[in-house]
């Protein structure tokens, strides 16, 4: 067989490439294969493009404000008490003892209590009123409410069942430890037809009347 006549060739859309072995004669040039188009990358943005491009906004953080006051923050006292249709109305004044502003905002828990870590006697203060506004309490500052104190003299004692109490004890708003005020006194450990304490919500100063 001549194998000079049968080489094979080999063609492709890309590459002609003429393969010749063991035949006379001077091989035949290989051409270069033409260029397949390939795109070419697309061109690095230029430091001034880069500069220009927008940089997305996202929300600017609020600066935090002061924390609510805390019970250890808070010391208490009573104003000056006035009378009016069987109740004596006093402020309960909580003032900022500590050394960061702090805030209030609402009703503090109130109720009557046999001693400073004693037994509650009836039921707690009954809230006056809305929630309010968030009171800033600056270190040394004070806020108050109005507290009423029902004279229970004026209930049926079997109904009221009189009890002496020492104080009150407070919960600051939001607040889970209490704080105690001495304010000896009679309260109702039973449950007569009105409330013996109310409480109002909390304003900035001492709320004197």
């Amino acid at each position: 067989m001549n194998w000079c006549r049968t080489a094979g060739v080999i063609t492709s859309a890309v590459v002609l490439t003429a393969v010749v072995s063991g035949c006379g004669g001077s091989s035949p040039t290989v051409s270069n294969p033409p260029s397949l188009g390939a795109a070419a990358p697309p061109p690095s943005a230029t430091t001034s493009e880069q500069a220009a491009a927008p940089v997305p906004n996202g929300p600017t953080p609020k600066a935090a404000g002061p924390d609510r006051c805390h019970s250890a923050m808070l010391a208490l006292s009573l104003g000056r008490g006035g009378g009016a249709a069987g109740s004596v109305y006093q402020s309960l004044r909580f003032t900022n003892v500590s050394g960061k502003t702090c805030t209030l905002q609402g009703f503090p828990g109130v109720s009557y209590v046999t001693g400073d870590n004693g037994t509650q006697v009836g039921e707690p203060a009954v809230r006056v009123g809305t929630k309010g506004d968030v009171v800033t309490v600056a270190p040394g500052a004070t806020a108050s409410v109005e507290l009423g104190m029902v004279n229970v003299g004026n209930y049926d004692a079997a109904v009221c069942k009189p009890t002496p109490v020492k104080g009150l004890r407070v919960y600051p708003p939001n607040e889970t430890a209490s704080l105690f005020i001495p304010s000896p006194g009679t309260g109702c450990a039973g449950t007569p037809p009105g409330q013996q304490l109310k409480v109002t919500t909390m304003k900035a100063g001492q709320g004197d009347n």
